[in-house]
C-alpha cells in the first residue's frame, strides 16, 4: 500500500506542476497576443474651432433713431398709443 501512496502523490505533484507551467505560459502568451492586438494610439482631435461672436446688438444711436422714428409715427397718427409702447419694448429689448 505504500508503494501505490508513493506514486499517486509523485502522479498528483507532476500533474499540479505540469497545469501551473501550462497556465503560466498560456497568460504570457495571452498578454504578448494583446500587446500586439492593441491599435495605435491614436492622436486627440483636434478642439472644435471657436463659435462665431454673437452679432453685435444695435448701438444706443441706432435705437434712438428708431425710437424717434416711432415717435413720428405716433405723433402722425399711424401707430396707436397701444402699438408704440409694444414697438418701442421691441427695440429696447431687442
Amino acid at each position: 500500500m505504500p508503494g501505490l501512496i508513493r506514486g499517486v502523490a509523485r502522479t498528483a505533484a507532476i500533474a499540479g506542476t505540469a497545469t501551473a507551467v501550462s497556465n503560466r505560459v498560456s497568460r504570457r502568451q495571452a498578454g504578448r497576443w494583446a500587446a500586439q492586438a492593441e491599435p495605435e494610439p491614436q492622436y486627440a482631435a483636434p478642439p472644435p474651432p471657436p463659435a462665431p461672436a454673437a452679432p453685435a446688438a444695435p448701438d444706443m444711436e441706432a435705437k434712438l433713431a428708431q425710437l424717434a422714428q416711432l415717435g413720428q409715427l405716433r405723433d402722425s397718427g399711424v401707430l396707436s398709443d397701444t402699438e408704440f409702447e409694444v414697438q418701442k419694448n421691441r427695440i429696447l429689448t431687442g
